[in-house]
């Protein structure tokens, strides 16, 4: 199966509401790498590497995320794999 990346932009309540602890968990544990951040403008942002299979299931994740979260949106951006990621990182504060 061949590796993928995608850029995801989540809006929504999902800031103060561990988002991004619970998407680490999430990737680390479909084995997905690369990082997750909160934006200014309130939003999450997730760039994922990984098989095919797993980024789809981080992309299905991040639309509802964990259960004190709301999500509205979520925009979807495929990029090329790079392969540069050893982990999945919380990234800025």
């Amino acid at each position: 199966m061949a590796n993928k990346c995608v850029n995801l932009v989540i809006r929504g309540r999902v800031t103060g509401v561990f988002f991004r602890a619970s998407a680490q968990r999430e990737a680390r544990r479909l084995g997905v790498t690369g990082w997750v951040k909160n934006r200014a403008d309130g939003s999450v942002e997730v760039l994922a590497e990984g098989d095919e299979e797993s980024i789809k299931e981080i992309i299905s994740w991040s639309h509802h995320g964990p259960s004190a979260a709301r999500v509205d949106a979520v925009d979807v951006r495929w990029r090329s794999y790079t392969g540069e990621f050893p982990d999945f990182r919380i990234s800025g504060a």
